[in-house]
């Protein structure tokens, strides 16, 4: 059951809308009333009835203690994490703007100088993930995980198959 519009989690963020949609979790635009800023929300509940769940969780889990520890302009942040017993919420940056997939069925093409700075933005960003010890690996490169913001910033999106780079012997 998802939680209603209108419910303050953790006496602090007021849910004001469903912004997206997982297997097993729903992202929501909410309002932190004690800073008056707007936050995305990731609930995750621990129960449902499928044999799959405890591995999805664990997934959603793993992608929540990767993000935290990661601090780039490209990358969102993620500020706080509230568990109570039956669902957890991951508090992260809202990401205002647009997904490269829909500017391009919008408008097609893009101007290549665009482009070219967007690229580069990415690049920083992979860059920075490679440069973690253990190096993190992305792994879900595409326009729809690539947001734009209205001042012509890019961030990444979604890190739910993201991984630490691992050795093999």
């Amino acid at each position: 059951m998802a939680t209603r519009i209108g419910t303050i989690i953790d006496d602090k963020y007021e849910v004001l809308k469903e912004i997206g949609k997982g297997g097993m979790s729903i992202v929501y635009l909410a309002m932190d009333r004690r800073l008056n800023k707007q936050w995305a929300v990731k609930e995750i509940r621990k129960t449902g009835n499928g044999r799959n769940d405890e591995v999805v969780i664990n997934s959603l889990i793993a992608e929540t203690n990767l993000m935290k520890r990661l601090d780039h302009p490209a990358l969102p942040r993620i500020v706080d994490i509230i568990d109570n017993g039956e669902t957890l919420y991951i508090v992260m940056d809202y990401v205002e703007g647009e997904s490269l997939d829909k500017i391009l069925k919008e408008y097609g093409s893009q101007p290549q100088e665009l482009v070219i700075d967007w690229a580069m933005q990415i690049c920083d960003a992979l860059s920075y993930l490679h440069s973690q010890t253990p190096p993190i690996i992305y792994r879900d490169m595409k326009p729809a995980n690539v947001m734009l913001k209205p001042e012509g910033n890019i961030k990444i999106i979604d890190f739910g198959i993201a991984r630490e780079y691992k050795e093999k012997n």
